[in-house]
């Protein structure tokens, strides 16, 4: 939900609670072997060790417990066996088949934003289905589909104002009630996955289209593309957006199918770079290397007609509108902690006209078949960005790859 961008470069590895070390020779999976090297040199993986007897029965465990990536607390995660979720009325269970992590997941295991202990985290699931409620009509076992990070129940009044992120389950508004996987709810990192209001949130894949081309959809493309929604991008506008992590990219690719004319990137990140001017950018400005707020100014006559916030700290923010011109729109992707002060010099005291929107991620299955035709019209392509993929039981390895932001990682796949 919030951005993947939020890591920084040299942060280093999160502290993990080590229960079992893997074989490091099957902890990456990439196509260039060094990739592979790095990450058993520097990661060791997690799960619960089993005992003898359940390693020989492994193989015939019941078929009403699954494997699941379980938050116990900051800095401690396990892949454990859980009960499997059994569909009710108006519900789904699907078998996931793919599955990824998001720069919210690294929020909370670092314990930046709270959830209850025993959740099952993640929230970007793609599968088949396994089960289905009383009440789930046009739908059948097997069918393979994609469900978004954000699951509105289609009846509230949030989800009829078409504001879905904040759904009020039935009845009313609730801040980012939409968000329900991995955070009141048990999420996508298992081997299946109780959809809720299932009618209202299973999309059925077209045949044409992996796995992998649209698992990106669930969460941060439709996230980046939002902000660039929300911000009302017109025809020919100057767009800048700050931070050039899979959310940042993809705030930059919905810019340019908007139609900003020209869009300016911020980041450091060498592969970032590169992979900013592939999704859009036409310019892409190092912070480390110029004075960023003045050479938007120079490069747009005065300030830019929109500034998308991607990495969701003060001092991005804050440039964020100094870059504007007068009446342009701040659009905020950023998951805040703290406070976040807006200086009175940077908002013209508060007369000159300046927009600030701030967005989650639209959900529902409506938003996921468009995104899905975006892909199959080949206008968009989301698959550059998975640059890793790891099995489940593998996922702390993947997450402390992810957290340092080491071998170019962008988004990983997981596979259960």
């Amino acid at each position: 939900m919030g951005p993947s961008d939020s890591q920084t470069p040299g942060q280093g590895r999160a502290g993990f609670t080590v229960q079992e070390t893997a074989d490091k020779s099957q902890l990456a999976k990439r196509v260039p072997s060094a990739s592979r090297q790095n990450t058993a040199m520097k990661t060791d993986l997690l799960v619960r060790k089993p005992s003898a007897q359940s390693r020989v029965k492994r193989s015939f465990r019941p078929h009403s417990v699954m494997r699941a990536n379980v938050f116990h607390g900051p800095d401690n995660i396990l892949v454990e066996e859980v009960a499997k979720p059994i569909a009710g009325p108006g519900e789904a269970v699907i078998k996931i088949t793919l599955t990824t992590i998001c720069g919210t997941d690294i929020h909370i295991l670092r314990g930046e934003y709270p959830v209850k202990p025993g959740l099952i985290i993640g929230h970007e699931p793609v599968g088949v289905i396994e089960d289905l409620g009383d009440g789930v009509t046009g739908y059948e076992i097997g069918d393979r589909v994609l469900v978004g990070a954000i699951t509105p129940c289609g009846q509230c009044r949030a989800c009829l104002s078409a504001q879905w992120a904040q759904c009020g389950h039935g009845d009313g508004v609730e801040a980012i009630g939409g968000w329900r996987f991995g955070n009141t709810i048990n999420g996508a990192q298992a081997e299946y996955l109780l959809v809720p209001n299932a009618q209202a949130n299973l999309a059925k894949i077209p045949s044409d289209l992996t796995d992998e081309q649209v698992v990106l959809l669930a969460d941060i493309a439709s996230t980046g593309f939002s902000g660039a929604e929300s911000a009302k991008i017109r025809m020919g506008d100057a767009v800048v957006v700050f931070a050039q992590g899979p959310i940042g990219l993809c705030a930059t690719a919905g810019a340019k199918l908007i139609g900003a004319s020209f869009i300016i990137a911020v980041e450091s990140d060498p592969e970032r770079i590169r992979m900013s001017r592939r999704m859009g950018a036409d310019v892409v400005l190092d912070p480390k290397q110029c004075d960023v707020v003045a050479e938007v100014k120079r490069l747009t006559s005065g300030g830019a007609d929109v500034a998308i916030e991607a990495l969701g700290r003060q001092v991005t923010f804050e440039n964020c509108l100094r870059c504007l011109r007068a009446g342009g729109t701040l659009s905020s992707l950023g998951v805040y902690s703290g406070k976040l002060q807006v200086p009175y010099d940077a908002f013209a005291a508060g007369i000159g006209d300046y927009k600030i929107v701030t967005t989650l991620c639209p959900g529902g299955k409506e938003r996921m078949r468009r995104l899905m035709s975006m892909v199959q019209s080949k206008r968009f392509d989301p698959t550059p960005l998975l640059t890793h993929e790891f099995k489940l039981d593998q996922i702390v390895a993947a997450y402390d790859l992810f957290a340092s932001r080491r071998d170019g990682v962008l988004k990983i796949a997981i596979r259960p």
